[in-house]
């Protein structure tokens, strides 16, 4: 019952993938992976079985580091699941490779891959080019990326952006200066946001510029990049600024740091990205002084302050209670910087009695602290403050943590996880833990948690049933750690004799 219609022509075939076939065994593995639906077991019980879904994304940069190309036949379930779930998307396609364009081209669904690959595949300029010859007429193929830039969708000429960013950056800020003066305020300051990769000293005349932009948004993002360039200007007019107001009191019986907080915000500290308005509930010198400090370079303070180290500075005592706004914004400032001496001073020793180091104040800011730190110091950190602080607190240090977890932090969250299970602690408690641990600890851990997998006996005061859920949950993470282990043994291709 269809009206004959007028032939179409065929549509251009899918570009190669020259990368090299799934082994048999791991194509068969993505496909069970994609299969798998979260379950549905009534009061957060979920038994013994692994969640499939969620060792999909280590699944996929694993394949994409050993440089594996897709199964066709799966594309589809692939992009269905990276439509369902934004942070599959990078790996996901990736993975899918051209014939995910292809495919994204043919099917409203799938478009999203469009908006997520820079200019649907448009090609970029080799990375390998001299930088001698002007970057907009060395490579033939600038001529479509500024046909795109000019004409694409606004996530389209984002994504475009972004990507040209992380290979040549001089040219991504030249092809956002052909446009800049036309461009929309809240779109001026999603490209400007696109300068944060590869940030150097080469980028700082545009964003001077751009601090006399009509935006304020504008101007104070203009200004947060420049204040992450120690070396810039306007860090050297932060510094003076703020060097203005803190100063080491020596006529105290103990050097204590005295603090004279700015009196008005001028138009030059405006200009420099300081808010004037200050949020509801604070004060207005304090909210200006936190400005000034989080954006002056962390360097200016040893010369300011005697010559101390970051760990001295840190540890002298502020006056009028000046110290939690002042160590505030030194860890924004070592965040901004990617400073690890001044993180590690701010973090302190994780034993600490108080939890928090002599400079951070939340979670949240000790996690963006130990970011700016070594993979492996990060890891050591976190395993002492688990074993002084146990599991409770540490859940978001975690998360800073490389994967897989390096062999004493797995240690610490295993003898931790043993401790509660021992004292008949909620196991729901540690339920975000566990699922951690599920992804994150080293499969080569599955040995010691064996010993785990029996249903202990219950403490008189223990939770009622706490003992077989913690079985289970013991016997999920040793099923889901050696699915792990033949997960990469599937992945990894034969060698040569």
């Amino acid at each position: 019952g269809v009206r004959p219609a007028r032939a179409a022509p065929r549509p251009e075939p899918a570009a190669p993938d020259p990368r090299p076939p799934l082994p048999p065994a791991a194509a068969h593995r993505l496909t069970l992976l994609l299969a798998d639906r979260p379950g549905t077991g009534g009061g957060g019980r979920r038994g013994t079985a692994p969640d499939l879904m969620e060792l999909l994304p280590q699944w996929l940069a694993l394949a994409n580091a050993r440089g594996f190309a897709a199964p066709p036949q799966v594309l589809p379930a692939l992009l269905d699941a990276a439509r369902g779930r934004t942070d599959l998307r990078p790996a996901a396609l990736t993975f899918a490779g051209p014939r995910a364009l292809w495919l994204a081209r043919l099917n409203p669904d799938w478009r999203f891959a469009l908006r997520s690959m820079p200019g649907g595949g448009t090609a970029l300029p080799d990375p390998a080019e001299p930088m001698g010859v002007p970057p907009l007429e060395r490579s033939r193929e600038w001529g479509s990326i500024q046909q795109l830039w000019q004409e694409g969708l606004f996530a389209e000429r984002v994504a475009l952006l972004t990507a040209i960013r992380t290979r040549q950056p001089a040219s991504a800020r030249e092809l956002l200066a052909t446009t800049w003066a036309t461009e929309r305020a809240e779109d001026r300051l999603m490209f400007l946001d696109s300068l944060r990769s590869k940030l150097s000293a080469a980028d700082e005349p545009f964003l001077e510029q751009a601090l006399s932009d009509r935006s304020r948004n504008v101007r104070a993002t203009a200004a947060e990049l420049l204040s992450a360039l120690p070396e810039s200007a306007l860090a050297a007019r932060m510094a003076a600024r703020a060097g203005s107001c803190v100063a080491v009191d020596r006529t105290r019986g103990t050097p204590t740091i005295v603090v004279e907080a700015p009196h008005e915000c001028d138009p030059g500290m405006e200009r420099d990205g300081v808010v004037p308005k200050a949020p509801a509930g604070r004060g207005e010198r304090s909210w200006w002084l936190g400005q000034l400090v989080e954006a002056a370079p962390l360097a200016t303070w040893p010369r300011r302050l005697g010559g101390r180290t970051p760990e001295d500075i840190v540890a002298l005592p502020v006056a009028d209670d000046w110290q939690g706004e002042l160590h505030a914004a030194w860890c924004r400032a070592a965040v901004r910087q990617r400073d690890p001496g001044w993180s590690r001073a701010l973090l302190g020793a994780p034993s600490a009695p108080e939890a928090g180091g002599p400079g951070a104040v939340s979670l949240a800011e000790r996690s963006k602290l130990l970011a700016t730190l070594g993979s492996a110091e990060r890891a050591e950190w976190v395993a002492g403050f688990i074993g002084t602080h146990g599991l409770s607190e540490a859940f978001q240090l975690l998360g800073a943590c490389a994967v897989p977890w390096a062999g004493p932090l797995g240690r610490a969250v295993v003898d931790a996880l043993d401790i509660a299970r021992d004292a008949g602690s909620y196991p729901w408690s540690f339920s975000g833990v566990m699922g951690l641990a599920e992804r994150c600890l080293d499969p080569a851990e599955a040995v010691r948690l064996e010993a785990l997998t029996g249903v202990p006996d219950e403490p008189e005061h223990a939770a009622p049933g706490a003992g077989s859920y913690w079985s289970e949950a013991f016997q999920r993470l040793v099923t889901t750690l050696r699915l792990r282990a033949t997960i990469t043994k599937e992945l990894t291709p034969p060698t040569s004799a």
